[in-house]
C-alpha cells in the first residue's frame, strides 16, 4: 500500500497563486504514487486561514476535481503558525509522513522527491534549507543573519535559513503536538525533538503571484516571539546592564562628593539631563522586556484555543474513504494511542 503522505499548505488570501500551486503539487503527488513511494490515497491539505478572497471557494472546486485535494477552513484568521499546527494535527492520525510548505511557490517543490527519499532512508525530519538569500533585499538578508546569530548566542537551537518547509514522520508530528504553549515558534521547537534528521538544499524563488503576507512589522513580531519563547537571556542582559549602570552611578556619586568637598561643584544642566534621559530610557526598555514575558504568562494561563475550525473536509473525506469502522474500532494508524485532546475535530 505504501506510506501515506499529506502535504500541508497554509493559505491566506492566495487566490492568485493557489491554482498553480495545486497543479504543481498535484503533479508531484501523482509521480510519487506512480513510483510506489507513497500510498495512492495521499493528500494535499490546504488550510484556509481566514481568507477574505476566493481562496476557500477555489479549494472547494479543487476537491470536486480530484480526491487528492482537500481542505480545512478556520472561522477567522489565526496566523500562519496555528494554520501549520492545525494541518499537522488533522493529518497525524491518517499519515505516515507530512510535508509542510507555503503555497506561494517560493520554496522549490521539486525537492519533495528528495525529501521523501530521505524519509525512506530512515529520517524522521527532513529540513529544506535555502542555499542562498539572493532573492532577499539587503536589509532583509542582513537582519536574518543577525537574527540567527543572536538566537545562537542566546542558546536557542535553530537551523539557519530554514523556515517551515520540512518533512516530518508520524511520530515526529506526534511529539511536536505534545508542545502545548500558546506562543508558537515551530522552527525553534523542531530541533528539540531529537529524532534522526537531515537537510536538503534549494534556491528560493521569487513569489509566483500576489504580495507577501510577512511585512516588516510581522517579521519583527515573529523575531521577538522566537526570542522570548525560548530564552530569558534578555532579562539577564538587563540585569547585567543594571549592575554596570549602578556601579558607574556609584563612581559618579563618589566624584560628586569629592567635588563638593573640594568646592569644585559646577552646575551641569547637560550632564544631568543626559543622565535622566539615559536612565529613563533604560528603565522603559527593561520594563518592556519584563512586561513581554509577563504578557506571555497571561496568555498561557487563559488556555484559549489556538484556532477554531469552521469546516473540516479532510477528516470527513478520509473517514468516508477508509470507512467508519476503522475509526470506531481504533484501527486507524495509531489513533488509539493519541492523547484525547488530539482527537478533537473542531476546536484546538
Amino acid at each position: 500500500m505504501g506510506n501515506r503522505l499529506t502535504i500541508v499548505s497554509p493559505c491566506y488570501n492566495e487566490e492568485d497563486v493557489l491554482a498553480e500551486a495545486a497543479k504543481l503539487l498535484g503533479e508531484i503527488l501523482d509521480k510519487l504514487i506512480a513510483q510506489g513511494k507513497i500510498a495512492a490515497d495521499s493528500k494535499i491539505l490546504f488550510v484556509n486561514d481566514g481568507s477574505v478572497d476566493a481562496t476557500w471557494q477555489m479549494i472547494k472546486e479543487l476537491e470536486h476535481k480530484s480526491p487528492k485535494y482537500t481542505g480545512i477552513k478556520f472561522s477567522r484568521n489565526f496566523g500562519h503558525q496555528n494554520a501549520l499546527m492545525a494541518g499537522l494535527k488533522k493529518a497525524l492520525p491518517w499519515s505516515d509522513m507530512v510535508i509542510t510548505i507555503d503555497v506561494d511557490l517560493q520554496d522549490d517543490v521539486e525537492k519533495i522527491y528528495e525529501m521523501v527519499d530521505c524519509y525512506h532512508a530512515g529520517n524522521d525530519i527532513v529540513y529544506a534549507v535555502r542555499n542562498n538569500r539572493d532573492t532577499d533585499s539587503k536589509f532583509k538578508r542582513n537582519t536574518a543573519l543577525f537574527f540567527y546569530w543572536m538566537m545562537k548566542k542566546m542558546g536557542v537551537e535553530l537551523v539557519p535559513n530554514h523556515a517551515d518547509y520540512r518533512l516530518m514522520s508520524q511520530r515526529a508530528v506526534k511529539a511536536l503536538l505534545e508542545y502545548r504553549e500558546e506562543n508558537l515558534f515551530i522552527r525553534g521547537i523542531i530541533p528539540k525533538l531529537g529524532f534522526k534528521n537531515t537537510k536538503v538544499y534549494y534556491a528560493r524563488k521569487e513569489r509566483y503571484a500576489g504580495v507577501s503576507h510577512y511585512p516588516l512589522k510581522k517579521m519583527l513580531n515573529f523575531a521577538i516571539n522566537g526570542i522570548t519563547s525560548f530564552t530569558i537571556v534578555p532579562i539577564k542582559i538587563m540585569l547585567y546592564l543594571g549592575i554596570v549602570i549602578s556601579t558607574l552611578s556609584g563612581l559618579c556619586l563618589l566624584w560628586v562628593l569629592y567635588s563638593f568637598l573640594t568646592s569644585h561643584t559646577v552646575s551641569g544642566w547637560a550632564s544631568v539631563m543626559m543622565s535622566l534621559w539615559f536612565l529613563g530610557g533604560f528603565q522603559l526598555i527593561t520594563i518592556s522586556i519584563v512586561g513581554t514575558y509577563i504578557g506571555k504568562i497571561f496568555v498561557e494561563t487563559k488556555h484559549r484555543p489556538r484556532y477554531i475550525i469552521e469546516e473540516d473536509d479532510y477528516t470527513q473525506g478520509m473517514t468516508n474513504q477508509l470507512g467508519q469502522s476503522q475509526v470506531a474500532h481504533g484501527t486507524l494508524r495509531d489513533a488509539g494511542k493519541l492523547p484525547k485532546e488530539l482527537n478533537h475535530v473542531n476546536v484546538n
